[in-house]
């Protein structure tokens, strides 16, 4: 079959890798330069079942009603009336056996997942940066009592947590500042963390070589279902495209014949929508409205700095900070420091606020660990559901297929998704069970 990806973020490239791999020819329209650019680009890079889950659980609603207007809460929200609604949606998906229910299926996906990117990464020889271990430390007694719930929950579903003392946290994290209070934490010893935006670089590569053509700075303007579903897109100047030259120095051929600026109608057999918010656009005139809402985040990723004669004093891996939500990993010679959660339209003057919290937390807990002169900031959105976990599957309309809304954990969700969205394209039997990733959970 031809099949058309829209959206080349990590989810859309393992889903093009993964199309291309069962033997379709795979086109991926991407309105930006290159791969994961948008959503994929600084991502907190936790990569495992135990680093995902609803944004809502039983209590969350009553905290955050509670500490809305709390300007140094890591949740924020604007005033606008969409943002409102769809925390209305996110308020009720905060009963004790919905969200179970929505836990469940997330962490199920990402054991899939994580099952699948081990294999690709062995099978292709993929080498990301990574590293084992994730530790949410507890600044108090009331920090850590917050963790017990998700601690059992976690049991539940059979992700080892263990919960520790001060000095067990300082064990598996020597780094970390002894001047900062500590009470104690919970480790999770088989989650991991990883470069998601040098993965999917790695894998675009690799869906290439099986004939997978990536078609950058192009919009899809229209879809229009059918059993040969038409997409209407737009080709902008490709100057600054990094789709792979031929030998001979030269762009692709469809760069050369395509008309720029103009519509052009392309057919599929079918069509795969990963493009992130871009899809509310596409779907909502066909009438499937998805409460996909843009969720703000930030990271900050600096060079370690190293000391002549001491050991680095950065993280051995991932470091979260459960009072103010805010991830610090390490990715090679590099450390990330990720968090903020704003909801809606965000002012400048909290963007600035939310950054000056990640480098706070990094110098409460890893002072002096890495250069900030060198620092590359990131702000971005992150397309969240309100009850937890993505869709994946058949959209309702003929010869679309959706794989969207995994907010901030598209990286650790991304490779089971895929292949799950492939084995429903082609009508076999999944591999995983798809229950609880329909879209039908929103047309009640």
């Amino acid at each position: 079959m031809r099949v058309a990806v829209i959206g080349a973020g990590v989810v859309g490239v393992a889903t093009a890798h993964e199309l291309a791999s069962d033997g379709h020819e795979v086109v991926v329209f991407e309105r930006r330069g290159s791969v994961a650019v948008e959503s994929s680009f600084a991502q907190a890079g936790l990569a495992s079942p135990g680093a995902v889950g609803p944004w809502v659980g039983p209590g969350h609603p009553g905290r955050f009603w509670r500490t809305v207007f709390d300007r140094t809460h890591p949740w924020r929200v604007s005033a606008s009336p969409k943002a409102w609604g769809w925390l209305w949606r996110w308020s009720r998906a905060g009963h004790a056996v919905t969200h179970r229910a929505h836990l469940g299926t997330m962490h199920r996906l990402a054991a899939y997942s994580q099952e699948r990117l081990h294999g690709l990464a062995a099978r292709l020889r993929l080498d990301y940066e990574r590293s084992d271990g994730h530790l949410v430390l507890a600044r108090s007694a009331q920090d850590l009592d917050r963790l017990q719930p998700a601690v059992a929950l976690l049991a539940e579903q059979g992700i080892r947590a263990d919960v520790l003392d001060a000095a067990q946290c300082r064990a598996i994290e020597p780094g970390l500042n002894t001047a900062t209070a500590l009470h104690g934490g919970v480790h999770l010893p088989r989650d991991e963390v990883g470069n998601g935006r040098q993965f999917a670089l790695l894998l675009r590569t690799e869906a290439e070589r099986l004939g997978a053509s990536f078609r950058f700075h192009t919009t899809v303007e229209r879809l229009e279902p059918g059993t040969r579903p038409r997409l209407v897109v737009v080709h902008a100047p490709h100057e600054e495209t990094t789709s792979l030259l031929t030998p001979h120095g030269e762009s692709p051929a469809f760069q050369a014949t395509v008309p720029l600026n103009e519509p052009l109608e392309e057919t599929f057999d079918a069509v795969v929508v990963c493009a992130a918010l871009g899809a509310t656009g596409l779907l909502s005139p066909l009438g499937l409205k998805l409460p996909l809402a843009a969720v703000h985040g930030h990271a900050v990723t600096l060079p370690v700095r190293h000391h002549d004669g001491h050991p680095d004093t950065g993280p051995r891996s991932a470091v979260t900070d459960s009072r103010h939500q805010v991830v610090i990993n390490r990715l090679g010679a590099r450390l990330r420091v990720s968090g903020g959660a704003a909801l809606g339209a965000e002012p400048t003057a909290r963007r600035q606020e939310d950054l000056a919290r990640l480098y706070q937390v990094l110098d409460d807990w890893f002072p002096g660990a890495a250069r900030l002169s060198q620092a590359q900031r990131w702000s971005g959105v992150r397309p969240m559901l309100p009850d937890g976990p993505p869709v994946v599957g058949a959209s309702g309309l003929a010869g679309i297929w959706v794989n969207l809304g995994h907010g901030n954990a598209g990286w650790a969700m991304s490779c089971g998704s895929a292949r799950l969205v492939a084995d429903l394209v082609d009508r076999r039997a999944p591999g995983f069970e798809p229950a609880g990733l329909g879209v039908e959970r929103f047309a009640r």
